[in-house]
């Protein structure tokens, strides 16, 4: 049986290192993607599993990551899928029902962008998955989904591709009973936590949460 949860370290940018080790869990299983092997050794240890190209990662690294006990996916540079992709995959394959996504917002706009269109796999809807990077986490509502922080924490709303259909909030400043949010309008940003917990449905349509915390 796989952990409870799974945390995947991208090679992106953590900028508060110390908010984002406050995420983690003692039971995690920790898969790499490639340059991403940096992020948890900087964390404090070696990842379980790292996978990728391995053309972010100098040798003496991997070297130290084989010696440490690390498995390791290898895969061509020529491929079709980001590490990050390959390392999600192998999570869902595994059957982690929680997935935690470090390092992944910071860095390019390509590969941000990218990073957030892998939330939205239907593959995924049954799963927990989360981007985070300690200051700000993103991810996928579900049927029902929570927020948690603190007061004052934005939370911006973003239907992907299609209208969001039958968006409800609670526990947000400015509440939605059952409307829709529309791709090119921008109604659901910068919405304000009431309290520590806020709860977001969604009936039809793709919506993603950016939860910004305001004391990371």
């Amino acid at each position: 049986m796989p952990h409870k949860r799974a945390v995947i370290f991208a090679n992106g940018s953590l900028p508060d290192p110390d908010a984002a080790k406050r995420l983690l869990q003692n039971d995690d299983e920790w898969i790499a993607a490639d340059g991403g092997s940096r992020h948890a050794l900087a964390l404090g240890r070696a990842p379980d599993v790292l996978i990728g190209d391995l053309d972010s990662l100098p040798n003496p690294v991997r070297d130290s990551l084989i010696h440490a006990g690390t498995k390791i996916q290898s895969f061509s540079a020529e491929k079709d899928e980001t590490d990050l992709e390959l390392a999600l995959a192998y999570a869902v394959r595994e059957g982690y029902p929680v997935i935690l996504i470090l390092a992944g917002l910071g860095g390019r706009t390509d590969q941000i962008l990218a990073n957030l269109s892998l939330l939205t796999d239907p593959a995924l809807e049954s799963i927990d998955v989360r981007i985070d990077d300690g200051c700000e986490e993103v991810f996928r509502i579900g049927k029902e989904s929570a927020v948690r922080g603190t007061a004052g924490d934005i939370v911006s709303l973003l239907p992907i591709g299609v209208p969001a259909e039958g968006v409800t909030t609670d526990g947000l400043k400015f509440p939605l009973r059952g409307e829709t949010l529309i791709p090119h309008r921008t109604r659901g940003v910068s919405n304000r936590m009431l309290e520590a917990r806020a709860t977001i449905t969604v009936e039809r349509g793709v919506l993603l949460c950016i939860h910004t915390r305001t004391a990371a």
